[in-house]
């Protein structure tokens, strides 16, 4: 099939793009509003992209407490989300109210990070910390923006130390999840290697 992406006419119940665009890392995603209150959410359109420096980026919706708190202190961290977290990760996805505290709404503990404010999750093996490189409204065709993409540069890591063997990374051990299109996610449970060609 084909359809035109602009006018959406796939003529599906549900768009089938974020099926396609998969799998998607989830950036777990915790800032600090200018109160000091605690902000933690997950979001499914995000990657690396650049190697030295490092950049990551994330897609967010129309303002939400992460973006406002992100304006506003230009500072985040991004903790990856595990299969054992999975549960933890969907409860801090409920729209709730800015006073209200993720961490503490889904039982998480706060790990502090050494180069912003925001803390990440304590129970995540890995976590970047992030300093806002810059905010990217995404218009529609109307010529507003309702979506942005948030790309901000990495200024510390966390590993678990646990994780870490030969000088590698095992990121299979850590059984990352994925978001695919719907409600549908994955499991990273083995890892292959493939050489590129000389």
């Amino acid at each position: 099939m084909f359809y035109d992406a602009v006018k959406n006419d796939h003529g599906f119940d549900i768009d089938p793009f974020k099926a396609l665009v998969a799998p998607r890392p989830i950036a777990w995603v915790s800032s600090l509003s200018r109160e000091g209150v605690a902000n933690l959410a997950p979001f499914s359109y995000f990657n690396a992209f650049s190697q030295n420096p490092h950049y990551v980026a994330f897609g967010i919706g129309p303002v939400k407490d992460t973006l406002r708190n992100i304006e506003a202190t230009r500072e985040f961290a991004v903790s990856l989300v595990t299969f054992d977290l999975k549960d933890r990760m969907n409860a801090t996805s409920a729209h709730v109210g800015p006073e209200v505290d993720e961490f503490e709404l889904a039982g998480l503990g706060k790990a502090p990070c050494r180069m912003i404010a925001p803390p990440r999750v304590a129970e995540s093996p890995a976590a970047l910390e992030c300093r806002l490189f810059q905010i990217v409204p995404l218009p529609g065709e109307t010529g507003e923006a309702s979506d942005h993409m948030v790309i901000g540069r990495v200024l510390g890591i966390h590993i678990d130390d646990r994780y870490i063997h030969d000088g590698r990374v095992d990121t299979a051990a850590m059984r990352p999840i994925a978001r695919l299109g719907y409600s549908e996610y994955t499991t990273v449970t083995e890892a292959w290697r493939m050489r590129r060609p000389d």
